[in-house]
């Protein structure tokens, strides 16, 4: 029952990202160009749906679906993560969306999607086997 909560609430989220224009490439562009700040604006107001929700699920004491207990915790800061935060934003900029945006372009029949999500897929195949490579010995060791 979750998941199925979960999988309609996806495809809600997906349909919001359609009518808004977070799909279109043209929305997107003229964000990142400061010509038209609707679509920063509607980020906005998501970041503030999303900080009241989990305020809301931490004191109802909410359960992930898979029955944990939710905790929001701060992540430490790792090595790799400016270089990997600029590499998604190149990515976004030059495909003209995002992992959640793929998604739903791929829900209004845009062919162009699939390449993004290809994208996406080989690259985190890429950085799974980067760090699941053997760590060499340094000469310090």
């Amino acid at each position: 029952m979750k998941r199925t909560r979960a999988l309609a609430f996806g495809v809600a989220f997906g349909f919001a990202l359609s009518r808004v224009g977070a799909t279109s490439y043209d929305s997107i562009r003229n964000m990142f160009a400061l010509t038209d700040l609707r679509l920063a604006g509607v980020i906005c107001v998501a970041i503030a749906v999303s900080a009241a929700g989990f305020a809301i699920a931490r004191r109802t004491a909410a359960q992930s679906l898979e029955g944990e207990p939710l905790a929001l915790t701060k992540k430490p800061m790792k090595r790799g993560l400016v270089t990997g935060s600029l590499l998604f934003g190149v990515g976004w900029a030059l495909s003209g969306t995002c992992p959640g945006t793929a998604l739903a372009q791929v829900g209004e029949g845009r062919l162009s999607a699939l390449a993004t999500l290809g994208g996406i897929l080989l690259s985190s195949l890429a950085i799974e086997a980067w760090q699941a490579r053997p760590l060499r010995a340094t000469a310090a060791t």
